[in-house]
């Protein structure tokens, strides 16, 4: 199983970027994904998930109507676009395989999760 997050970089507020994590050994309609970030001296935070039965999705509030999950089955990848960017969203942003024992009601629990990306670094400054 592996997760491989890229598309991070450095972006004007206001500006948008589409994190990518591709993933195998597993398809990406068979568990939830969630997106996590983590800023300097803070803790990670869930800020997005999208089931695997429903396709339900889930926000953090802080990014609710500025950032959208998705995935491709084609490509077996699951997308974050983020819109409207602010120098509070810089952080290293992971994506996650939900585990077995996943509950959506802690969809933003990095205990839920078992398998992770790298991170890919997300600086939003002028």
């Amino acid at each position: 199983v592996q997760l491989q997050a890229s598309g991070g970089g450095l972006v004007q507020p206001g500006g948008s970027l589409r994190l990518s994590c591709a993933v195998s050994g597993f398809s990406v309609m068979d568990r939830a994904i969630g997106w996590f970030r983590q800023a300097p001296g803070k803790e990670r935070e869930g800020i997005a998930c999208i089931s695997s039965e429903s396709n339900n999705r889930y926000y953090r509030d802080s990014v609710r109507g500025r950032f959208t999950v998705s995935r491709d089955t084609a490509t077996n990848t699951a997308y974050l676009q983020m819109n409207s960017l602010e120098p509070e969203d810089t952080a290293t942003y992971y994506c996650a395989r939900s585990s077995l024992t996943f509950t959506i009601w802690r969809w933003a629990s990095a205990s839920s999760y078992d398998s992770w990306g790298q991170g890919t670094q997300v600086t939003v400054s002028s």
